[in-house]
C-alpha cells in the first residue's frame, strides 16, 4: 500500500497513528468482554477505523458528524470520554443514553456527533438539515455523513441525496463500501455497482477513495470539505474498504468467501500504516511498543472506571419525565387579557398564527411541498413568500421522509420547523422518521426535536380513501409526540402557537372541512393556548361527551337537536390528553361518551373509554359508549361518505345513553 504523505510532519503522522490505533485496541478490549458476558452486543469497525478516524481529522471540530454502526473511530478521535462510552456499551446510568439504548444509537451535542437508529437511512437527512442551517446561517462548515453500501438501497439515501442536490448543501455522503448488507453481498442490492454514476443521477459530484489508506482517506476528505465550504454543494465520497468480521458478533463470517478476508488482511489499515512509518523511520520499534502500551493502559483504565459503575437501577418517574423536554411558556407569549378580537375563518386564523410565529421566532423555517409561491393547496402560507423569502418558506421536493429529517436536523442547529403535509394521508411516507426520531430523541440522549408537522385531514369533502384519513391514531401510541386537534379558529391559532414554541415534536390536525366553512372571533395576539388542557365547550349534568375536531361540531348539533343538557368536552390535545376534566366531568354526570371522526376499531376513543372504565367506574351509571366512523377505508361517494361517518348512528347512541 502506497502512502503519500504530502504536506505531513512527522508529528502528525504519529498523532494520526494514535488516532488509528485506539479504536483497534477498545474492539480488542471488547471483543474480550463480549465473550466473558460483560456488554452483550458488538458491531466491529475492525477493518474499516482508517474511513472514520479520517473523517474527524479531516473536519474541523464544530462540525457535525452523523456516524453509523462501524464509526467507533468518530467518538474516539473526537475524544468522548472512554468511560462514559463503555458506560454507554453495559446499558449504564452514566452512560450516553442512560441504558435506555445501546451501542452507537446515541449523540452528542458538545462533541457535534448525531447518532443512528436501527433503520439505517434517515441519518442522511438530518444531514442535510444541519447543513441548511449552516447555509441558512452564513456558516461555511460541512456536515458528514456516513452509509454503508447496503443502506444505499433505502428510500432515505436517495430522498437526502436529492434534497442536498436540489438546495445546493454542503453536506458529504461517505459511502462505506464494504461489499456487505449484513449476509448479503452488494450484488444483490443493487444492479449497477458504481455509486459515481449515483451521484451522476444526481447531479452531486463525487469521488471514489481507499477507504483503507488513511492518508489518501484524509487527505482526499480534506481537500472535499475545503472545496464545498467555499462552494456550498453536496458531494459523495465513495469509500472502498473491508467488513472483517461479522456483521455483529453473533453473525459471524461463514457467508464471506476466504478470499475476501484474505484480501482484507492484506489491506489493514492499521498495520499497513504502521509499516510504512517503521519502514521510513518516522516510528521506531520503541515508539510503536510505548504508544500501544499507553493505549492499552487508557483502554483499560477507562474500562475499570465503567466497570465500577453500578448496574442500572429502573425508576418508572425518572422514565416517564424525559418523554418531554421541559416547556416554559416565554414572557412574551402569556397576556392577562383577551385584548382585541376579529372574526376569522379557521384557514385564515392558521395562516395568521404561522405569521405572526414567523415575526417572533427569526430561526423558524417553513417547508413543504407547493408552500412557497403557490400558497400551499390551501393557500395557507399565501404570500409569505414575498414576507419571509425562499429561504424561510420553502418548497420541497416529493419526499416526505427526508424533509421530516431534515426539521429534524435544523432543531439540532437551533431552528425551529415547521413541516405541512399536504394532505395527512401522506405522513405515511414519512412515519419512520416522526415515530423512531422525532419521538425518542429525548428521552434516548436528551436532544429536542422542535418540529412541528401540520396536517390536513378529515372527511366530508369527497375526496376519497387517500386524502381524508384520519390519522391521529396512527401516532397516538408513541410516546414522545404531541398531538393537536383543534375545532375553532381561536383555538387553531393560539394551539399552533403553543406548538411552534414548544421544543417537543408535535403534530398537528386541521380539519379542511372546517378550513372556510367555519368562522369565529380570534384574538388578534398570538397567545398560546397550552398543550394538554381540553376545553368544557357546554356543560350539563345529564351526561359527559369526549370529543374533538369536527366531532365538536357534531355534538353540538346532536345535543341542540335532542335538547339534552350534558358536559361536552373538547379534547383539543390528544396526546397527552386531559384526564383530570374527563375524571371531573363523569363524577358529575355519571355517564360518557366518547365520538370521534376516525374508524371506531383502536381508534382513540377506545383508549379514552377503557381509562373511564378503569379510573371511574364507581361513578358510571352506564356503560361507556363510543361512537366512531365505520371499519372502512373512506369512501368517495357522498351516499357512502355519509353512511361511513359517525354522525347519524351518535346521534341514536345520544338518546340510547340519555335513557339508559
Amino acid at each position: 500500500m502506497n502512502f503519500d504523505r504530502k504536506h505531513l510532519s512527522d508529528h502528525e503522522l504519529i498523532s494520526i497513528y494514535r488516532h488509528l490505533l485506539l479504536p483497534r485496541k477498545i474492539e480488542e478490549k471488547m471483543l474480550l468482554l463480549l465473550r466473558q458476558g460483560k456488554i452483550s452486543k458488538w458491531f466491529s469497525a475492525w477493518g474499516q477505523e482508517a474511513i472514520s478516524v479520517a473523517a474527524v481529522l479531516a473536519l474541523e471540530e464544530e462540525e457535525f458528524i452523523l456516524p453509523m454502526h462501524r464509526n467507533l473511530g468518530v467518538f474516539t478521535a473526537r475524544e468522548l470520554p472512554l468511560a462514559q462510552l463503555f458506560a454507554q456499551f453495559q446499558g449504564k446510568k452514566e452512560g450516553f443514553t442512560k441504558g435506555r439504548d445501546r451501542s452507537f444509537h446515541f449523540g452528542s451535542i458538545p462533541h457535534h456527533i448525531v447518532g443512528m437508529i436501527s433503520h439505517l437511512g434517515p441519518q442522511l437527512a438530518i444531514a442535510d438539515g444541519i447543513a441548511l442551517a449552516n447555509k441558512l446561517s452564513q456558516k461555511k462548515q460541512v456536515t458528514l455523513a456516513f452509509s454503508g453500501d447496503g443502506a444505499s438501497s433505502e428510500g432515505d439515501f436517495h430522498e437526502a441525496l436529492n434534497i442536498a442536490a436540489v438546495w445546493q448543501l454542503p453536506v458529504i455522503f461517505v459511502i462505506e463500501h464494504n461489499g456487505y448488507g449484513l449476509s448479503t453481498p452488494s450484488t444483490e442490492q443493487y444492479h449497477n455497482p458504481s455509486f459515481q454514476d449515483k451521484a451522476k443521477a444526481y447531479g452531486i459530484d463525487s469521488v471514489v477513495l481507499d477507504g483503507n489508506n488513511i492518508l489518501e482517506m484524509l487527505l482526499g476528505l480534506r481537500a472535499v470539505a475545503e472545496d464545498i465550504r467555499e462552494h456550498a454543494r453536496p458531494f459523495l465520497v465513495e469509500a472502498i474498504t473491508y467488513r472483517m468480521r461479522g456483521h455483529e458478533e453473533a453473525s459471524g463470517t461463514d457467508y464471506i468467501p476466504g478470499e475476501y478476508l484474505e484480501e482484507g488482511r492484506k489491506k489493514d489499515p492499521i498495520l499497513n500504516f504502521e509499516n510504512f512509518l517503521l519502514s521510513t523511520g518516522i516510528l521506531s520499534q520503541d515508539e510503536k511498543d510505548k504508544i500501544g502500551l499507553e493505549i492499552k493502559s487508557q483502554v483499560d483504565q477507562a474500562w475499570q472506571i465503567a466497570d465500577a459503575y453500578p448496574q442500572r437501577i429502573a425508576n418508572v418517574a425518572d422514565e416517564l419525565e424525559d418523554i418531554y423536554k421541559p416547556l416554559t411558556i416565554s414572557t412574551s407569549s402569556q397576556s392577562n387579557s383577551p385584548g382585541k378580537a376579529k372574526n376569522m375563518r379557521m384557514v385564515d386564523a392558521i395562516s395568521e398564527s404561522l405569521a405572526q410565529s414567523m415575526e417572533k421566532w427569526p430561526q423558524l423555517i417553513l417547508m413543504g411541498q407547493d408552500i412557497a409561491d403557490y400558497g400551499g393547496v390551501f393557500k395557507v402560507t399565501k404570500g409569505f413568500v414575498e414576507t419571509y423569502g425562499k429561504d424561510r418558506v420553502r418548497n420541497t421536493p416529493l419526499c416526505e421522509s427526508a424533509v421530516i429529517g431534515t426539521a429534524l436536523g435544523l432543531s439540532i442547529q437551533g431552528y425551529k420547523a415547521m413541516v405541512e403535509m399536504q394532505f395527512a394521508d401522506f405522513v405515511s411516507c414519512g412515519f419512520n422518521q416522526i415515530v423512531n426520531n422525532l419521538a425518542k430523541l429525548h428521552y434516548r440522549w436528551g436532544q429536542h426535536a422542535d418540529v412541528v408537522i401540520r396536517l390536513p385531514t378529515g372527511a366530508g369533502v369527497g375526496a376519497g380513501p387517500f386524502h381524508s384519513q384520519s390519522t391521529e391514531a396512527w401516532f397516538f401510541h408513541i410516546p414522545g409526540l404531541k398531538i393537536i386537534y383543534p375545532s375553532t379558529p381561536a383555538e387553531a391559532k393560539g394551539l399552533l402557537a403553543a406548538a411552534i414554541e414548544d421544543p417537543n415534536p408535535c403534530l398537528f390536525f386541521e380539519h379542511k372541512a372546517l378550513y372556510r366553512s367555519l368562522q369565529g372571533m380570534v384574538p388578534t395576539e398570538l397567545i398560546p393556548i397550552p398543550i394538554g388542557k381540553g376545553n368544557l365547550v357546554r356543560t350539563g349534568s345529564e351526561l359527559t361527551i369526549i370529543t374533538y375536531g369536527m366531532g365538536v361540531h357534531w355534538a353540538m348539533e346532536a345535543l341542540d337537536q335532542a335538547g339534552i343538557e350534558a358536559d361536552l368536552i373538547d379534547l383539543r390535545t390528544l396526546l397527552p390528553w386531559d384526564k383530570d376534566m374527563v375524571s371531573d366531568s363523569i363524577k358529575k354526570t355519571n355517564k360518557a361518551i366518547v365520538l370521534h371522526e376516525d374508524s371506531l376499531t383502536g381508534g382513540i376513543g377506545a383508549e379514552i373509554a377503557a381509562w373511564i372504565s378503569e379510573n371511574c367506574f364507581e361513578q358510571l351509571d352506564a356503560p361507556v359508549m363510543r361512537e366512531a366512523s365505520i371499519d372502512s377505508p373512506v369512501p368517495f361517494a357522498t351516499a357512502l361518505e355519509g353512511a361511513y361517518l359517525p354522525i347519524d348512528r351518535f346521534k341514536k347512541k345520544l338518546l340510547a345513553l340519555r335513557d339508559y
